[in-house]
């Protein structure tokens, strides 16, 4: 399929900003990254419909609401490599779902890597769900996340099942990381096309944050728990992402467990693609995204 003008503009400025020079280094300069961090947005529209700022555990959620009738509550779990983060590409997502949906969303500012490791971000990440299900029920709460977001998602969802906990209504995973080890050997392929990430960067952030686990270990890749008894869940995975070879096969474990999955491949697409400005086909994607959560009105 032929890509749009605006698909190679944002390849340009994905290549202006240097962003696989930063993915590239061992160890990963998680300050620099961190520059590009958003934790207060700006803007009337925000000013006028972020609700709260609240603390739980060691994560901040800022709450985006835009009538206090909604009872319907969207958990959006941003990326970063579990380094850094959210980005304003997280806050311009959140902006434009909050504005066509009637959901309440939860933007959750987690622990970060090195100086907290996934063990803790995952007990911020459960605090946080136990807590919305004081105030909602399950089928009123869908979950988002994109790259270190998807993973935690993915991460959360498994334990939610294995410790009989409410299971969301529906679960949005956009270029979740599967496996941290990256030791699929596919993944040096694809590390040739990707323009965004590099398997050695990459790597060492996981590195990072898994403290004294196995990377292997599913709190941190999801690949190598359980999908069954999943929600409703929808993946959008990209051939240019050195993530795809893992996507793939988290694919076929979605199916073996008979999930109700819906799969959006992106050819020749980057990492996050529906989450990019400029291009195109991530707007055409973020408005699927938003169609979905808008299917069960």
């Amino acid at each position: 399929m032929k890509q749009s003008f605006t698909y190679y503009l944002a390849l340009m400025v994905i290549k202006l900003k240097k962003v696989k020079k930063s993915f590239s280094k061992d160890p990963i300069d998680f300050k620099r990254l961190r520059k590009e961090d958003v934790y207060k947005p700006k803007g009337g529209f925000f000013k006028k419909h972020l609700t709260r700022n609240f603390k739980i555990s060691d994560s901040s959620i800022t709450e985006i609401q835009q009538n206090k009738e909604q009872n319907k509550l969207l958990i959006f779990i941003h990326g970063g490599a579990f380094i850094s983060g959210p980005a304003k590409h997280h806050w311009d997502t959140i902006k434009a779902i909050s504005k066509q949906t009637d959901f309440t969303i939860w933007l959750c500012n987690y622990p970060k890597a090195p100086e907290h490791k996934i063990t803790e971000i995952s007990d911020n990440i459960d605090s946080m769900y136990r807590l919305a299900l004081e105030t909602y029920t399950s089928d009123q709460i869908c979950l988002i996340g994109d790259s270190a977001g998807g993973t935690l998602i993915t991460t959360l969802t498994q334990r939610i099942i294995s410790n009989n906990l409410q299971i969301p209504k529906k679960i949005i995973l956009i270029s979740p990381v599967m496996d941290a080890s990256m030791s699929n050997t596919d993944i040096n392929d694809v590390d040739l096309v990707d323009p965004m990430l590099s398997k050695l960067g990459i790597l060492s952030a996981k590195k990072m944050c898994v403290g004294n686990l196995d990377l292997k270990n599913p709190m941190i890749s999801p690949l190598y728990g359980s999908f069954e008894q999943f929600p409703e869940t929808i993946l959008y995975i990209a051939e240019r992402d050195i993530a795809y070879p893992d996507q793939k096969l988290a694919v076929e474990k979605f199916k073996a467990a008979n999930v109700n999955l819906k799969l959006v491949e992106g050819t020749n697409m980057p990492h996050i693609w529906p989450l990019l400005p400029v291009m195109k086909e991530a707007k055409i994607s973020l408005q699927e995204i938003i169609s979905q959560l808008n299917k069960d009105k």
